[in-house]
């Protein structure tokens, strides 16, 4: 594939949203780049992320805290905890579509985010931030459904790139915590890109230091971006 040249954008010094006394900044592709898709497959695999129309990697000076993580699921072997989430959410039934906004996705996505981030910035969206949140102008998204019967209880946003799925997000009803439904979406996710031929999903940052982002490191065989190439995460 021939390379794009990529123009890249500085953004403003913010408080860390992972890592408290930290300071953060990131560094922005250019969203007007013609060959969108193009440029998105060669960003992904040096280490960006998509959030909404902008594709961002953190370009803090201080801190490498944030890093870049891939599962290789060819090589995928599901835990015992894997495979108890499997078995309990058996009766749940899974389809993957093309992304767009719908009443049925917004109402679960609103009931989510005011579970979740109260007072957060997030919480009591419109449904044009659904649409600049969640919908790709680089190239193409599929949503990860899950319902159980008719009532869809979560959504898995996931970008397609030339060697992988990219999880962008993932949001579901706040009544069925219980399931582990973001361990289950990114179990789905892993078997959807076997059957694809994609040889990784990208699971964005793992955060060190960061609880929240320690579910990440659960997923094995795994590879990190090291600022050059991906590596083997021998850590386990």
């Amino acid at each position: 594939m021939t390379q794009q040249r990529i123009k890249l954008y500085q953004g403003s010094v913010n408080d860390c949203s992972y890592l408290e006394d930290r300071k953060a900044v990131n560094i922005y592709a250019d969203p007007h780049h013609p060959h969108p898709r193009a440029v998105y497959n060669q960003l992904i695999k040096r280490g960006f992320r998509r959030s909404g129309e902008y594709v961002y990697r953190p370009g803090c000076t201080e801190c490498s805290a944030c890093t870049p993580v891939r599962i290789r699921c060819d090589d995928f072997k599901p835990r015992r905890t894997d495979r108890r989430n499997l078995a309990s959410n058996s009766e749940l039934a899974v389809d993957f579509v093309p992304s767009q906004f719908t009443d049925e996705y917004f109402d679960l996505y609103c009931r989510y985010l005011n579970s979740r981030h109260p007072d957060g910035g997030m919480d009591n969206p419109e449904p044009e931030d659904f649409s600049r949140f969640l919908l790709n102008p680089w190239g193409e998204t599929l949503f990860l459904e899950v319902r159980l019967d008719t009532k869809i209880i979560a959504v898995a946003v996931t970008d397609a790139t030339a060697d992988g799925l990219s999880a962008v997000y993932t949001f579901f009803d706040p009544e069925q915590n219980a399931r582990g439904l973001g361990k289950f979406c990114i179990l789905q996710q892993i078997e959807l890109s076997k059957a694809m031929a994609y040889p990784y999903l990208y699971l964005g940052y793992w955060v060190d230091g960061c609880q929240k982002m320690q579910y990440k490191t659960d997923f094995h065989p795994q590879e990190h971006f090291n600022g050059n190439d991906w590596v083997d995460d021998v850590s386990r």
